[in-house]
């Protein structure tokens, strides 16, 4: 039986050809999301864990006790750890956010990774945490030391200039030299820059103090015993930690992003794979249905049914080990690529981490993935009796609605659309489960009425192709028709690939134009100054050098907390009542804006309504601080309780200072008399000192901040389901192609009755097109259902989330639908095209 079937798959290489190619793209998927992240697993742990072999233990301080005193470890707890036998260097170590600017005044760097810390030399001058390139660390308070990397990137040299932008403030250093660093101190991605002992802790924390130190232990000395030794030394407040603890923290929280991000690729893998199984069943139930008389003369010589199953299941066993072991070498090399082209560049490559989990994991599934999904014709192959050898093979039986997959698809549909709907106008804490199961059960009962929907979806394009092409149009629907059941498969792997690509183009959509409302429906400034990514530090004084800027309006957003009106917990935000109202587009239902002057307050209607509160009522004012007072509602305005700028309350500066001396101003808006611009940009840059750790956007780049990120990840989402995609074209080439070898007589009839090539070539395209057209249009169908239903579930915790429909994205995904069946179509209308008219029509 093994030697027949080897035999039969060596016979039929060319009809398993797209099945082999389709497992071997999914295991490709699988084995390159496995091997690139373990290999990134790897990477990033080894970046984030390296230099704390360095540390014995390291004594860090967990605030001052009750909440009162200074801040970190005092120089003197430091000079007494470094007393302690067994300690060969107790460095102390301050650091906070730094951001280096470029020649063009912008950060360096991204995200949290802008990083300021000190220069702490031993007795011999030298810091072993600092390793230096070009020149040395920094000696004098107006000088600073970068990575080699942000020095490159900045096209710094040793005594260039260089401005540095923190919570405090902007300055100008001169840099005194260029280091390498271990990756604990410095993030993929990010800058770091070194300044003194002196000017670190006054930009960073205290005068004389630290936020940890950092014990290396002398020659023989066990990092645990020294632990032993540290602990009872300690003054309250603070704790230690051996590096090695250190180290294990910093690997689990490496791991978890890793593991993120395979978790990712394995679901798209996942999905590539399922449609896979739509292009393997198809080609398993064609290829019985052509060797019908071939296995009924087996069993007519004496094979068992469980033989020629046996057979059957060794040919599908054998096509999935060998495409699994090509798509392990091609993921190994796909997982090499990524490797490549998403490394940061400032981490070391590493190599490939291929484990012997991803390799049985990567044949195991390929290997049983087409025995699964041949198993069904593999069974009604069973049913084959001896008797059919002497005749031609049966012709596939139509759809019909009495069918049992038919009613088990109606109900399917009809139960899941029952639950969405019922989870749609429900509320409650089951609805968002009920939503997404109802979802699942319909668009799975959906893919089972394919084959049922192919006849009338392909009579309502009929008239439109017999009218461009009256012959071949009319060729191609009939021949779509045939064998609703493969029509159906072939449609279902292309819809899948459409349901996911149009759901997420309706969610992203959706929760752009969200995220756009709540950023810049209420900004009507010209500027939004907020921190750079990692900086805290702006408080009303940030504010105060716009007073110089020519026709400049502002107002700082100060957050004051810890406020309880009517006994309720309220955050005040202070503004300047005779600019803001230009500032930001307060909706007022009642009352007016003009209360602010007057010392009211302004609330938002959900806080009022929720609070029971009207215009014109005074509230008692408590603060945690034991302060008392109270405050009048002069003004109560519409806005979204998700809104990144229209606070709840808003209440004129003057109040805010009354109770709260040291507010933190969460954004400054500013508008200036010529509207945004090249001119006004600059102006509003320089007025804040040049400062890299201040960001001045427009509303573009406000948009481009808050919601950028979806468009990016979408893109990302496309381009992971185009595997899925590409699998789907796969199996309407293989389709037409098996179609074609089916049809052989009956296009040889057609060439001899006078049908010439190009009228061959013309149908086979048209038939890909109504395969193509099926699928896209049932998946974009599916996918607006599936992001609405998804969407439903969001809008109980998001107030504003609306449905939006991406025209313009569905419609691409449907001509990328389309073009690719019609590039499928290209060698099977070839082999079409040249079919021997002799010898078609002569064959049985």
């Amino acid at each position: 039986m093994f030697r027949t079937a080897l035999r039969n798959v060596f016979a039929h290489k060319a009809r398993l050809l797209m099945t082999a190619f389709a497992v071997m793209l999914g295991v490709t998927f699988i084995t390159g999301s496995l091997v690139y992240g373990d290999s990134l697993g790897r990477s990033a742990t080894a970046h984030a864990t390296e230099g704390y072999e360095r540390i014995a233990v390291n004594v860090s301080s967990d605030g001052p006790p009750g909440g009162g005193g200074p801040a970190g470890i005092d120089a003197g707890t430091v000079a007494a750890l470094a007393k302690i036998p067994g300690v060969a260097v107790a460095a102390g170590r301050v650091d906070g956010f730094a951001a280096v600017a470029d020649r063009d005044g912008r950060p360096i760097g991204h995200g949290p990774s802008h990083q300021g810390g000190n220069f702490a030399p031993g007795a011999d001058g030298t810091d072993p945490a600092y390793r230096f390139t070009h020149g040395s660390g920094p000696t004098g308070n107006d000088t600073v030391a970068l990575d080699e990397n942000t020095a490159a990137q900045g096209g710094y040299r040793v005594g260039d200039t260089v401005r540095v932008g923190t919570n405090e403030g902007a300055a100008s250093y001169t840099l005194s030299g260029v280091f390498r660093t271990d990756g604990m101190r410095l993030p993929s991605g990010g800058s770091l820059a070194l300044f003194t002992n002196a000017t670190a802790q006054r930009l960073f924390l205290q005068p004389d103090r630290y936020q940890h130190a950092e014990l290396t232990a002398a020659p023989g000395t066990d990092p645990q015993q020294l632990l032993s030794r540290v602990e009872p030394v300690l003054p309250q407040g603070t704790g230690a930690v051996t590096g090695a603890r250190l180290a294990q923290i910093k690997t689990n929280l490496a791991t978890t992003d890793s593991d993120t991000m395979s978790q990712i690729l394995l679901g798209f893998a996942a999905v590539a794979l399922f449609v896979a199984t739509f292009l393997i069943s198809n080609t398993f139930t064609m290829l019985v249905a052509r060797r019908t008389r071939e296995l009924a003369l087996m069993r007519a010589v004496g094979a068992s049914r469980r033989q020629v199953r046996r057979v059957l299941l060794t040919e599908s066993l054998l096509v999935g080990a060998i495409a699994s072991a090509a798509g392990l070498a091609v993921g190994t090399g796909v997982a090499a690529l990524l490797q490549t082209l998403f490394a940061p560049a400032d981490t070391p490559a590493a190599a490939l981490v291929l484990t012997p989990g991803t390799v049985i994991t990567s044949m195991l599934v390929g290997t049983a993935l087409p025995m699964v999904a041949a198993w069904l014709p593999i069974r009604r192959a069973m049913a084959i009796p001896p008797v059919a050898a002497l005749g031609a093979a049966e012709p596939a039986a139509p759809a019909r609605a009495g069918s049992l997959r038919t009613g088990l698809s109606a109900a399917l549909v009809l139960t899941g659309t029952v639950g969405v709907l019922y989870g749609a106008l429900t509320t409650g804490k089951d609805a968002r489960m009920v939503i997404g199961l109802g979802a699942a059960l319909a668009l799975t009962g959906t893919l089972g009425f394919i084959p049922l929907l192919s006849r009338p979806f392909v009579a309502l394009l009929r008239p439109l192709l017999t009218r461009l092409h009256p012959v071949h149009g009319n060729l191609a629907a009939r021949n779509t028709v045939r064998d609703p059941h493969r029509t159906g498969a072939t449609a279902a792997a292309l819809a899948i690939a459409l349901t996911l690509a149009s759901g997420l183009s309706v969610l992203g959509a959706s929760a752009a134009q969200y995220l756009d409302r709540a950023t810049t429906h209420d900004f009507t400034a010209d500027y939004l100054v907020k921190p750079a990514g990692g900086g805290t530090g702006m408080t009303p004084a940030t504010a105060e050098p716009l007073r110089k800027l020519p026709g400049a309006a502002f107002s700082p957003l100060n957050q004051s907390t810890e406020y309880r009106l009517a006994g309720i917990s309220s955050v005040l935000t202070g503004v300047d009542p005779a600019t803001i109202g230009r500032l930001l587009r307060y909706d007022v239902v009642e009352g007016s804006l003009d209360c602010l002057a007057k010392g009211q307050i302004a609330v938002a209607d959900f806080k009022a309504k929720e609070a029971g509160w009207h215009v014109g009522q005074t509230l008692p004012l408590q603060r945690q601080n034991d302060q008392q007072g109270s405050v009048t509602i002069g003004a109560i305005y519409r806005a979204d309780p998700q809104s990144n700028l229209l606070p709840s309350i808003t209440a004129p500066d003057s109040l805010v200072a009354r109770y709260d001396s040291a507010p933190h101003t969460d954004a400054i808006l500013v508008a200036t008399d010529g509207g945004p611009g090249r001119a006004a940009l600059a102006g509003v840059t320089h007025a804040f000192g040049d400062n890299p750790a201040l960001a001045v956007l427009d509303q573009a780049g406000i948009r481009d901040r808050d919601s950028g990120d979806i468009g990016n990840q979408l893109n990302v989402f496309y381009a992971l389901l185009s595997m899925a995609l590409a699998i789907a074209a796969l199996g309407i080439a293989n389709t037409l192609a098996m179609s074609v070898l089916e049809r052989r007589k009956e296009i040889g009839t057609l060439r001899a009755l006078g049908l010439d090539r190009a009228g061959v070539t013309r149908m086979i395209r048209l038939e890909a097109l109504l395969l193509g057209g099926l699928g896209a249009t049932l998946g974009t169908v599916m996918g607006v259902f599936l992001g609405w239903a998804l969407g439903r579930t969001l809008q109980e915790h998001v107030v504003g989330y609306t449905l939006v429909l991406p025209w313009g994205r569905l419609a691409l995904g449907v001509l990328i639908a389309l073009a690719g069946a019609l590039l499928a179509s290209l060698w099977p209308a070839h082999r079409a095209a040249r079919v021997d008219i002799p010898a078609a029509t002569a064959a049985q």
